[in-house]
């Protein structure tokens, strides 16, 4: 690459998203995390694959907004989310059925059920669209929360790249264990092989391979965050200085604090 065009792409992706870094922190953090979390962040800005760049980056603001908005606290407080009226306090100009799978899964997604989603499906949301919401709500929460837990500021959200979405959807994809159409456990052979190269993986993250890029996302933050996904089943893989029991027990307290299904 010409040393010129080299630099107006560095020279545009500072503008479009400052390098991510840790260095400031006075406990050492590990370099994984600033680069994974980079990746992310630059992946954010782009189109993906049911949602362009800007609304991409809107999902990740309403995400971070609906933590103040009135209409979830109320549904919150209910006995049932049902018996609570008014509307979201919205932050950006997506789509209402996106709106309310973004407020409901970053503010009681305890309590969400098929036939809720199944709703948003008769409100014109594909479900090629709701996991994509899924998968980027999940790994800018995993990084917002990080940056929480070492006590730095949240990274600014990066400026939107152009481009379409590929609108890509698996052959292989259909009706199992989760609401939404996944790849089959059984991958070998089809373009998502890569997805969970040990031939296996929990559903938690095969729900989401009706997107793949969603599944590779997750790795690729789970590697840095926990563990890589080939190394999960494996009850003596630890990664820093805990040891595999002390991160189950950590990760189960905490799944039970956020009501979390697993």
């Amino acid at each position: 690459m010409p040393p010129s065009l080299s630099g107006n792409i560095d020279s545009l992706r500072q503008r479009v998203y400052p390098m991510i870094t840790y260095q400031q922190v006075p406990a050492p953090v590990r370099v994984t995390f600033a680069e994974s979390h980079q990746r992310f962040w630059e992946r954010l800005a782009a189109h993906g694959t049911w949602w362009t760049g800007a609304q991409r980056v809107a999902i990740a603001g309403e995400a971070r907004a609906a933590r103040d908005c009135p209409c979830c606290r109320e549904r919150k407080a209910a006995l049932s989310p049902h018996t609570a009226g008014g509307s979201h306090a919205t932050a950006t100009d997506l789509p209402a059925a996106a709106v309310e799978v973004i407020h409901a899964v970053m503010t009681d997604a305890s309590r969400l059920t098929e036939s809720w989603y199944e709703a948003r499906l008769a409100d014109g949301l594909s479900d090629g669209h709701y996991v994509e919401i899924i998968g980027t709500v999940v790994a800018l929460v995993s990084i917002d929360r990080f940056c929480r837990g070492i006590g730095v500021d949240l990274h600014p959200l990066p400026a939107p790249l152009p481009g379409e979405p590929s609108r890509y959807r698996p052959a292989s994809a259909g009706h199992d264990e989760a609401w939404v159409p996944m790849v089959p456990a059984a991958n070998a052979g089809t373009p998502e092989a890569d997805l969970w190269p040990a031939g296996r993986t929990g559903n938690v993250i095969r729900a989401m391979s009706l997107v793949p890029d969603e599944v590779r996302t997750l790795g690729d933050l789970s590697a840095a965050h926990y563990l890589p996904n080939t190394r999960v089943r494996d009850p003596s893989a630890s990664q820093g200085s805990l040891s595999r029991p002390q991160m189950e027990l950590i990760a189960g307290r905490v799944s039970v604090l956020n009501d979390c299904f697993y």
